[in-house]
């Protein structure tokens, strides 16, 4: 799906992200290697999605570093395009369905024939492509969410963060995106995402980064954490037992 030219090993090392004079990441440090997706969880408040948005370059850090080590990395249009964020609220343009595909095309300067063929194709993938000229913001929760996705494949992504992306869906969308996600994963691309629901979690991930106060307790393989976490705050959030 893209070239051999990796961004990722992405390397985290005691990264600090302060607010209000609180500390909400606390000496984070890990690297994300390609392979299975990574799922993030926690509970509320604990800074999963704070860090997402460190790692893809939304927050700067306090303190502490966060770099892309690939071969890929000093080219900056593989930087800026390689990686894409879907939200759990997708950010949609005014605009119609496709173009809120081709937008990200045109950014990245492909020509007119690619843009098209790519956006369509992308949506095809997603289940749109029938959809590909209504307003964007007329469509269902689990459609939107579908179309953010879309144009994060469009993009052709080397990782994708996605922060709860089925958390507002029903049982049948939320089953949707979960397609999608794998359709990303079998495409070679390094999936990290952030989830509440424990299923959900079993059903994709390869390993699982487990976060309490803004610090990583655990972070191993998804089948060995939920067997046996080794934290006690893991097996707390795993027994309903803690929730912030």
């Amino acid at each position: 799906m893209h070239s051999p030219a990796t961004l990722l090993p992405l390397s985290v090392r005691d990264v600090v992200f302060t607010a209000g004079g609180r500390d909400l990441i606390s000496g984070v440090s890990l690297t994300l290697e390609p392979g299975p997706p990574t799922i993030v969880l926690g509970p509320n408040g604990a800074g999963k999605s704070l860090l997402l948005r460190l790692m893809h370059g939304l927050l700067r850090p306090s303190a502490g570093r966060v770099a892309w080590e690939g071969p890929a990395a000093q080219n900056r249009e593989t930087l800026r395009f390689g990686q894409a964020m879907v939200f759990q609220k997708p950010v949609l343009l005014r605009r119609s369905v496709i173009a809120n595909v081709l937008f990200p095309l045109r950014l990245r300067g492909l020509d007119g024939g690619t843009r098209q063929e790519r956006a369509m194709a992308a949506l095809q993938r997603v289940g749109l492509a029938g959809m590909a000229g209504r307003p964007a913001r007329v469509l269902s929760g689990g459609e939107q969410q579908r179309l953010a996705l879309a144009r994060a494949w469009a993009l052709q992504p080397q990782i994708v963060f996605l922060d709860e992306p089925t958390a507002s869906l029903d049982p049948g969308a939320a089953r949707q995106v979960e397609e999608i996600i794998a359709g990303f994963v079998r495409d070679g691309v390094k999936v990290v995402m952030t989830t509440h629901d424990l299923g959900q979690a079993k059903r994709l991930a390869g390993d699982i980064i487990f976060l309490h106060g803004g610090r990583i307790t655990e972070r191993t393989d998804a089948a060995d954490f939920f067997a046996a976490p080794r934290s006690e705050a893991a097996q707390a959030f795993l027994n309903g037992q803690l929730t912030w």
